[in-house]
């Protein structure tokens, strides 16, 4: 294949912006941002499970503390009314005067039983009620984190997407000028070369695959017409001679 000098300059220029587009690519895909924002997302799902369980917690002891507060108020109700019994006088059979005074005292020692217990569920109440506005707290720090880190990511990806806006746009204008049949070679080889299709021979090194050619191997190249497409022995890319190739 042949190829006036100048446009197979103008392939390295192709070469080099692709490189350039292969490198926004990777640091869009990797910018540390998408990290952070995986690692938070994890903490906010683990946070909102914690909070879940601390709300129900606190709804469930809520109901308990109610049904509680129900049995010490029935239980009060009963003793008052026996009370009132006894106090009227008109209990006075010694056997049910007796039974009345034995279930008077076995109320009084159930309120406390349940007053105990009242007492109890309010401390875990409160400690769940405690727990949940620590959590929701938490829960929105989290996510005042999240949204700084996603508006950071944002901009930077703002950012890139502009650069590769103007690489793509001199990408095209520099393929413009590179004859078809040469830059269909050119992305064979970059796709099957690692994105690399075109390398500049740099005193005797091939820029591609970094090898220095042989004595023979640089014989050849030198021989080769100004317009002749050379390729790499070793990694076949198209090889572009320019006034540094040492040859």
């Amino acid at each position: 294949m042949n190829a006036e000098p100048a446009d197979q300059l103008r392939l390295l220029d192709v070469q080099a912006l692709d490189v350039r587009l292969t490198q926004l690519a990777h640091r869009r895909d990797n910018l540390p941002e998408h990290a952070e924002i995986r690692a938070v997302e994890s903490q906010l799902v683990q946070q909102r499970d914690l909070l879940v369980a601390a709300q129900t917690e606190e709804s469930d002891t809520a109901r308990e503390q109610t049904k509680a507060e129900q049995d010490v108020d029935q239980v009060r109700q009963r003793a008052a009314r026996d009370q009132q019994r006894l106090d009227s006088g008109l209990v006075t059979n010694p056997k049910d005067l007796a039974s009345l005074q034995s279930e008077i005292a076995s109320l009084a020692k159930r309120q406390d039983d349940l007053e105990t217990i009242v007492l109890e569920i309010m401390e875990r109440h409160e400690t769940a009620q405690t727990r949940a506005k620590e959590l929701a707290v938490r829960l929105d720090e989290l996510q005042s984190q999240a949204a700084e880190i996603v508006a950071r990511r944002d901009g930077l990806t703002q950012e890139i997407d502009a650069e590769v806006a103007t690489v793509r746009a001199d990408r095209s204008t520099a393929v413009a000028g590179v004859p078809a049949d040469l830059l269909k070679l050119y992305e064979k080889l970059r796709e099957q070369q690692g994105g690399i299709g075109a390398a500049r021979l740099y005193q005797r090194r091939c820029e591609g695959c970094r090898l220095e050619l042989n004595i023979t191997e640089v014989n050849d190249v030198r021989a080769a017409p100004a317009n002749a497409v050379v390729r790499c022995e070793n990694c076949r890319r198209i090889l572009v001679r320019t006034p540094e190739s040492g040859l």
